[in-house]
């Protein structure tokens, strides 16, 4: 694009596990999070936001597509987006924008860009068909699985495999944005930061973790129930990662707790280095900025950890959008989707692409002060400690949960926004559960769904054997070094001071 191109630029930063009822911007009185809090007051918040999977890599994928992981068989944490599914990334780059990803994305198989014209750095987790469940034998634990080591040990941490991952995805995020103000091309960019954090394990840097006292921690509302008293998720996530092997104290689930926070504080600190650069850089009044998550964290309650349930604090995420255009401190309370932030962003710079294939809904006019249109909101699951599909919709206050193997939940979150009392089990509420079972149906076939599930593991388990056997040619992403054009050289006499050209204030 020439060099007079005004659209505006996009930094999408994406934390992993962060829940938004750990927030201060959605209420929590302990977390300290000022970065996203300045964030919030010139933007606009959408306080019911869903994410599609509570699963990494299924819900990363309805980001980047505006489609329902399961219309293109990304079920679980070891399936490919295939390189055939348009993203934002190919629709924002065959409309001039340069794309480029720092840091995690979860990519599996041999595509490892997915319309992202750069990538600064390689992913932290493996992209291979390792981690492929099992839904013929569920019962089988495998080695990959979670356990509750991550919150027997938590506690403050100096440096970890994480903190080194995530600081070089933040640097490199850092310098490249510097360079990206005196691009001689004008190109507009959408540049993703994805870092670990507050992903578990537990691990808080210290000096985040001496921000907060014990004291001061609030312990689950909902405390671990005994094994009679469980319902069916409660029993799947306890046979999943749990099965009484690490017994986990009141102590313990207050020093989880206290890292998570110390957790999301470091990602604050990472968001604020961020809007310093674009700042530093004159680029911060053409930059829409968005904040998210993959998914939340159950952080303890009703016993249970990490993500993999449709309860909300595993499947509602922070949404902060700020930037020129976007209305600021406005508040959306109306429930929301991932799945529309690629229609969405599309609209926000110009660019079309066919809403029929998308699952998603364009919500630029409600940026720009417009009220959300009604729809459903929905997600699925289709990874480990089930053996069937798991549905949920939101319509209006009520979300229904559905799962052939464990029947229906059904909760009324305005007036019970703990998902104490499920309705579903009450005679009373049989005509409403009906209708919502209708829905579910007209947008998933279970058995159908459920045997290309089974089909898709048993390729993919076949393929992982084969792969690892004899010479192994990986599919991790390996970034490129320039040297030669990174810092002082003599191969090129018209090419600028490099210093000069990077220095700020400009001399």
């Amino acid at each position: 694009m020439p060099p007079s191109d005004a659209r505006p630029n996009i930094l999408l930063v994406m934390f992993d596990q962060m829940a938004a009822l750990s927030l201060p911007v959605y209420g929590h009185p302990v977390v300290q999070a000022p970065n996203l809090t300045r964030l919030a007051a010139r933007g606009t918040v959408f306080e019911s936001a869903y994410c599609v999977s509570p699963l990494c890599s299924p819900a990363r994928f309805a980001v980047l597509t505006g489609r329902l992981p399961s219309r293109f068989g990304a079920y679980d944490n070891a399936a490919e987006l295939p390189a055939g599914v348009p993203t934002v990334l190919h629709h924002l780059r065959k409309a001039g924008y340069r794309t480029c990803l720092s840091g995690k994305m979860d990519f599996t198989g041999a595509d490892q860009l997915h319309g992202y014209e750069e990538r600064l750095t390689t992913d932290l987790s493996p992209s291979d068909f390792g981690w492929v469940p099992d839904w013929e034998h569920p019962e089988q634990v495998q080695p990959w699985f979670h356990t509750l080591q991550s919150v027997a040990e938590a506690g403050p941490c100096d440096h970890s495999l994480s903190l080194q991952y995530d600081a070089e995805a933040c640097q490199q995020a850092i310098h490249w944005l510097h360079g990206a103000a005196d691009r001689p091309d004008g190109r507009p960019f959408l540049l993703t930061l994805s870092i670990m954090h507050p992903h578990d394990p537990y691990q808080g840097p210290r000096r985040f973790w001496d921000l907060y006292r014990d004291a001061e921690i609030d312990m689950p509302l909902l405390p671990r129930r005994a094994a009679r008293d469980r319902n069916a998720v409660e029993r799947r996530m306890h046979a999943l990662y749990d099965r009484d092997e690490i017994p986990i104290s009141a102590t313990r689930i207050r020093r989880a707790r206290r890292a998570y926070y110390a957790m999301i504080s470091y990602c604050d600190d990472v968001l604020g280095r961020l809007m310093r650069a674009l700042e530093t850089s004159g680029i911060a009044g053409n930059t829409i900025v968005i904040v998210t998550s993959d998914h939340g964290d159950m952080l303890g309650e009703r016993g249970l950890w990490y993500k993999m349930a449709f309860y909300e604090r595993a499947v509602r995420v922070p949404l902060l959008v700020a930037g020129p255009g976007v209305t600021r401190r406005r508040r959306v309370r109306d429930a929301v989707s991932h799945l529309d932030l690629l229609p969405t962003l599309a609209a926000l710079v110009g660019v079309g692409v066919d809403g029929a294939q998308m699952d998603g809904r364009d919500l630029s006019l409600v940026l720009k002060g417009d009220a959300v249109r009604e729809a459903e909101v929905c997600g699925e699951y289709l990874a480990e400690g089930y053996d069937a599909p798991v549905v949920m919709i939101r319509r209006g206050a009520l979300k229904f949960v559905h799962s052939v193997a464990d029947g229906s939940e059904l909760y009324d979150l305005a007036a019970d926004p703990n998902e104490l009392r499920n309705l579903a089990a009450e005679p009373a509420h049989q005509g409403i559960v009906d209708e919502l079972l209708r829905a579910a149906a007209r947008r998933w076939d279970f058995t159908r769904l459920r045997n290309a599930v089974i089909a898709s593991q048993r390729q993919r388990r076949l393929i992982h054997a084969a792969l690892t056997t004899g010479r192994i040619a990986a599919w991790d992403y390996v970034p490129a070094l320039d040297a030669a054009t990174a810092y002082h050289r003599n191969y090129d006499p018209a090419r600028p001071d490099p210093d000069r050209k990077l220095r700020r204030p400009r001399p």
